[in-house]
């Protein structure tokens, strides 16, 4: 799947510098062009892979990824940390669920949510 991502990605000119899944969840770390926009990437990387998943039914349903994502900036002198964490994502989440990581990153960075999200 991430090689298939990687690859179609490629062919629409996104530039994906590092990418990595759990079973729940997938990583991408990309450098826009100037004329992309992060809701377009997300939007061509979520519809094409679906395809691809059902076509080759790598699922037991019909797989369809959730209707949201959650994108951050990087700056460059911390993208290193972001590939090594993107690196590790299965045995960073034998520690943690991702939405505890989640959750911890939303009150760190000081973003706004509802409790209730995570019902």
């Amino acid at each position: 799947l991430l090689d298939h991502i990687r690859e179609n990605a490629k062919s629409k000119n996104i530039f994906i510098d590092t990418i990595n899944c759990t079973e729940d969840h997938i990583h991408v770390l990309v450098s826009l062009g100037i004329d992309q926009t992060i809701s377009k990437i997300v939007r061509l990387i979520k519809s094409e892979s679906s395809y691809w998943i059902n076509k080759h039914k790598l699922s037991n349903h019909k797989f369809e990824w959730q209707d949201d994502y959650f994108a951050v900036s990087v700056s460059e002198s911390g993208i290193d940390t972001v590939r090594k964490y993107i690196a590790h994502q299965e045995e960073h989440h034998k520690k943690k669920s991702f939405g505890d990581e989640y959750r911890e990153f939303l009150i760190k960075y000081n973003f706004e949510f509802s409790r209730s999200d995570f019902d």
